[in-house]
């Protein structure tokens, strides 16, 4: 029993050490394995001793003595109970993501989750894409939209992430370049996308954190191939969600669609306007259905979208004939879709 206190008081210790001390800046993946072991090992003595009073008891005890002695050394140490053992995982996940001292190359290890092949059979597997812990689903807030889970969690830890870095000296350099890393290793573009858009949602409901998502949008607007990708990608009804959201997204999408329009030609064979170069192979008929969710999502939108159609269809010749302007073809199809919608 006395090395099982003892361990317990050592996991605890760790747990604060993980979300409050600067020592968090030389950890590697084999102490992040480690952290992960032993915050296991607690949620374990949990489930063993919860139902055993006279353990319990003197866990309970073990417990109030090592929080006393870490209030000592942390002024905002909040102390753990018997029944935050149950979900150790968790507390260390959020106290590494709140600790502004955590270096980028473990919170790359926590968004990665892919399975290396070199991890050692008995090497604690959620080290790596630790979204997979159980626990880590209490991060989340309640989403509007329905998507992958794991992108979920991931999101919330980006936003975390991105605050921790933002809130301290030259913080805008290493949000920077942690959004860089997390792009260049990226092998699912169509999961990050999904990634970014739970984070800009849900962040909107998670307090302090405006500052993380304005960087987030301007990073965005930064990255023109990842952004029309998921403006490709994106449902529908999740781009509809952002552009409600985020007058920035909003105005971002705007552009994307017009950038399509503008890669047009008109093919006479097939009587339809077809994209060319290197924009993603959307529909004429699939752009203009975009233009109208979009005003639907943003009414006061429509009016100044159409005088701008219009007044690029005129620096066209102000011909009225199909084929002649793709932006005047564009006007006519979305007026003919919003007819249909109000018929």
């Amino acid at each position: 029993m006395e090395a099982v206190l003892k361990n317990l008081s050592r996991t605890v210790e760790l747990l604060a050490v993980a979300a409050r001390s600067s020592d968090v800046r030389l950890w590697e993946r084999q102490s992040l394995s480690r952290a992960f072991h032993w915050a296991c090992y607690c949620e374990h003595l949990f489930s063993k001793f919860h139902q055993n009073p006279g353990i319990r008891g003197i866990m309970e005890m073990q417990l109030h003595n090592t929080n006393c002695s870490l209030r000592a050394v942390f002024a905002d140490y909040a102390d753990i109970s018997f029944l935050d053992l149950s979900q150790c995982q968790h507390l260390l996940l959020t106290g590494l993501l709140k600790n502004p001292n955590l270096p980028l190359s473990i919170m790359k290890i926590l968004f990665d989750t892919t399975k290396p092949a070199h991890i050692k059979p008995r090497e604690y597997q959620d080290v790596t894409g630790i979204i997979q812990c159980k626990s880590a689903q209490k991060i989340l807030s309640p989403l509007t939209v329905q998507s992958d889970a794991s992108a979920e969690v991931q999101a919330a830890m980006l936003t975390e992430s991105l605050h921790a870095l933002l809130s301290r000296g030259g913080g805008v350099c290493r949000a920077q370049r942690f959004l860089d890393s997390i792009l260049q290793g990226c092998k699912e573009v169509e999961h990050l996308c999904l990634v970014l858009a739970a984070a800009l949602l849900t962040g909107e409901n998670v307090h302090g954190r405006t500052a993380s998502l304005d960087f987030l949008r301007d990073w965005l607007q930064q990255k023109h191939s990842l952004l029309q990708n998921m403006c490709f990608i994106l449902p529908t009804s999740l781009l509809k969600d952002l552009t409600k959201k985020h007058v920035k997204f909003r105005d971002m999408y705007c552009v994307v669609l017009k950038k399509w329009v503008g890669d047009m030609e008109y093919c006479v064979d097939d009587g339809e306007w077809v994209q060319r170069g290197t924009s993603p192979k959307v529909t004429f008929q699939e752009i203009s259905e975009r233009f109208v969710v979009l005003f639907e999502a943003c009414p006061l939108l429509r009016s100044n979208v159409e005088k701008e159609l219009n007044d690029l269809r005129i620096s066209d010749g102000d011909f009225d004939v199909r084929g002649l302007s793709v932006w005047g073809d564009l006007l006519t199809e979305i007026r003919n879709y919003q007819s249909q919608l109000e018929g």
